[in-house]
């Protein structure tokens, strides 16, 4: 019980500091020399751009990509509008507000979103049904007699708009989990699967591109006997994907174009089908 209070009290501290951790990143981007490339967004992409960023500078040694920590879809657009960025990475579709913002959105790549617990769990499957009975607090325990300790995000965060968009059912039983008062609720896509790595009986969604590109320590579970990973490539038959896509202002530079250019490329899109994901072109 200790311990989850103390994980729960990070949360708190570390929704305070998100915005300072931004400002930071900027004010050290800043003071690199030479050309640099900003990119900031949705956690669940930022392990696999960093892939690709470390590639793109191997090949153009003049310049700089520095992808920061997560802003969530949400802030990735922001910080385009406002000229913080460069490049956003969103896992979602403008809202209406940010429609009128006059940015430009280009899809290049899709994901699963997948379902995983603490790698104690000796499980490896989950039905629609087990998801509705765990979130509404029908399942308490797994098999092995461990609590279940869901981790959940907030309704507006794009994974949480994907799951709740499975069902009804999964959208009203997580509308109770987040008014219970034993609640977990992680800020990012990093600190979700960081509290399941280290919480005991831990369940939550998080995409397959985020755990291969962070090489997380969790159990990725098929979802109603289907298997995100076929063959080690994303299996085309999962039902639930989430497509990432590049934000940018009109009129970017030649520099941001190159980055562009190399993400589309042959060895951008092995990286990208490398870590979970199926190309967009």
């Amino acid at each position: 019980m200790t311990k989850l209070k103390n994980l729960m009290r990070n949360i708190k501290l570390k929704g305070i500091s998100l915005f300072i951790i931004f400002l930071i990143n900027c004010f050290f981007v800043e003071l690199s020399a030479g050309e640099t490339i900003k990119i900031g967004g949705c956690g669940s992409s930022l392990g696999t751009m960093k892939l690709i960023a470390s590639a793109f500078e191997k090949k153009n040694p003049g310049i700089k990509v520095a992808v920061l920590s997560s802003l969530g879809s949400l802030g990735g657009v922001k910080a385009v509008s406002k000229g913080g960025i460069d490049i956003g990475i969103t896992g979602r579709k403008f809202n209406k507000d940010e429609a009128k913002l006059g940015l430009l959105a280009i899809e290049y790549a899709k994901t699963p979103v997948i379902f995983i617990v603490n790698k104690n769990i000796n499980l490896s499957n989950i039905t629609h049904q087990d998801v509705v009975r765990i979130f509404n607090g029908t399942t308490k325990n797994w098999d092995d007699g461990e609590k279940i300790r869901p981790i959940l995000r907030q309704p507006s965060e794009s994974n949480a708009i994907i799951i709740r968009n499975i069902s009804p059912e999964i959208s009203n039983a997580m509308d109770i989990a987040m008014s219970c008062e034993w609640r977990i609720i992680a800020l990012t896509d990093q600190e979700t699967v960081d509290l399941v790595e280290k919480t005991p009986g831990a369940f939550s969604f998080s995409t397959l591109t985020q755990i291969i590109s962070e090489k997380r320590n969790v159990n990725i579970l098929n979802y109603n006997g289907i298997s995100p990973l076929s063959n080690r490539k994303v299996n085309t038959l999962y039902p639930i994907f989430k497509t990432h896509y590049m934000i940018l202002k009109p009129g970017y530079s030649e520099t941001v174009r190159k980055f562009i250019l190399f993400v589309k490329s042959s060895e951008g899109k092995k990286i990208l089908t490398e870590t979970g994901n199926l190309v967009i072109d």
